[in-house]
């Protein structure tokens, strides 16, 4: 089951802060012209009467509570950082089952909450980014793929080799992948080194696997990605481009790795860099 949590952050700040607003503006007032009228009648009034009576009721006390954090978590994790938790090997050796990452919200402008309506452009996706983005299938559904192609490249994957625009994007031998915990399965594969724009960066190929082949445009507005386990990898190989409009940030940061068959959290990941 997918939990839409922006909906559900942007519905409780509206919440909180209405009820704060309404006790600003009405129920507060009352209560204090019901404690001043008490005090109007001299000696014998009790005190703690008037002190129940400017009492916030309980609802008024959690909102008033709640609404700043919750906006506040609204904000940073709308338009600043989100964090995301990679349930796939599909970016492998990159990122691994089990890593807890940050995206950046803002490299790709400034989007609403809920609407994703784009307000201000800050900036595009550059061949070699690892973006999240809405799967354009199922955009309840977040996917987390590095760009090989933006508007107008022409892209060809054949017998496992990369081509953009007719250039052959070389691929570096660095020996076989030792992997461990969750990724115990991809031991044995091909580690090699690529380069996609200024970004260095090392993918998993699997002998004796078949590859998909594609010969593609990139239409405008959309990008063309493609997961660094190449072999087990559901990307636009299979299901095509990724609207401009679907996407979410640009990962930069694993900030946790926990993965039982590894034995628990992986100390040595915490704060590297995504390439």
């Amino acid at each position: 089951m997918n939990f839409d949590f922006p909906t559900i952050l942007v519905v409780a700040t509206l919440v909180t802060g209405l009820i704060w607003a309404v006790d600003v503006l009405m129920w507060a007032p009352k209560r204090r012209q019901q404690a001043a009228a008490l005090g109007a009648g001299g000696a014998g009034i009790d005190p703690g009467r008037v002190e129940a009576t400017l009492k916030e009721p309980t609802l008024v006390e959690y909102a008033k509570s709640f609404f700043p954090v919750i906006l506040a978590v609204l904000l940073l994790r709308s338009f600043l950082v989100e964090p995301f938790r990679i349930p796939s090997g599909s970016m492998m050796p990159t990122l691994l089952v089990g890593d807890f990452i940050l995206v950046n919200k803002y490299a790709y402008g400034i989007r609403l909450p809920v609407v994703n309506k784009k307000v201000m452009e800050l900036g595009e996706p550059e061949r070699g980014d690892v973006v999240v983005f809405r799967f354009p299938r199922d955009p309840s559904i977040d996917y987390i793929k590095r760009v090989v192609g933006v508007a107008g490249d022409h892209v060809v994957y054949q017998d496992k080799t990369l081509y953009i625009n007719n250039e052959k994007v070389a691929q570096i031998p660095a020996g076989s992948y030792i992997g461990t915990g969750s990724g115990l399965s991809m031991s044995g594969a091909d580690l090699r080194s690529e380069v996609l724009g200024d970004v260095k960066h090392d993918i998993l190929v699997v002998n004796g696997v078949g590859g998909v082949s594609t010969d593609v445009v990139v239409p405008e507005g959309h990008y063309f990605v493609m997961g660094d386990n190449r072999d087990n990898s559901n990307d636009s190989r299979y299901w095509g481009f990724v609207p401009d409009g679907n996407l979410v940030g640009r990962a930069f940061m694993i900030w946790m790795n926990w993965d039982s068959a590894a034995g628990g959290v992986g100390w040595d990941r915490i704060g590297d860099s995504i390439n």
